[in-house]
């Protein structure tokens, strides 16, 4: 009888140990393919340990770029800053589908909407604005990521 119990519980472990590796094989592969753009750098500053735009897939995620002014000035060439990173794999402000923005006047910031308006020419990304204390530059009064999406193809 203990011979019957032992050849099961082998059997079991057996059959167990082969289900555990097949589906290690099934896995998919968790590495993802990333292309980095950093536009005065190459692909990465390592010094602050980011990259300006990083593609996966056909999505661009540009990390922020910042006002030091919260003036007409300041904001168009910010979002200049993020059209060069666009373009850079072919995309424009008409790809962007998310938009953050991170402000020490939110005030200000619904001043200057009107430009942000006229950059997106009337098609517009879900955005979030959040009023801030401080950003990481002390002297900077406003920072803008976004997210874009590529045609598939």
């Amino acid at each position: 009888m203990k011979w019957k119990q032992m050849s099961m519980q082998v059997l079991l472990i057996s059959v167990l140990q082969f289900a555990v590796y097949q589906l290690q094989a099934q896995a998919p592969n968790n590495n993802i393919q990333k292309e980095k753009y950093h536009f005065s750098l190459g692909t990465q500053d390592t010094a602050a340990g980011y990259a300006q735009v990083i593609k996966v897939d056909n999505i661009l995620y540009v990390s922020g770029t910042v006002c030091l002014q919260l003036n007409e000035k300041d904001f168009r060439y910010a979002y200049k800053v993020i059209q060069k990173s666009l373009e850079r794999f072919g995309a424009t402000m008409q790809n962007v589908v998310k938009e953050n923005i991170y402000t020490t006047d939110i005030s200000a910031m619904e001043q200057l909407n009107i430009y942000r308006k006229e950059i997106y020419k009337g098609d517009y990304p879900t955005s979030t604005w959040v009023q801030v204390a401080r950003l990481l530059l002390p002297e900077a009064k406003l920072e803008i990521e976004v997210v874009a999406h590529l045609p598939k193809g």
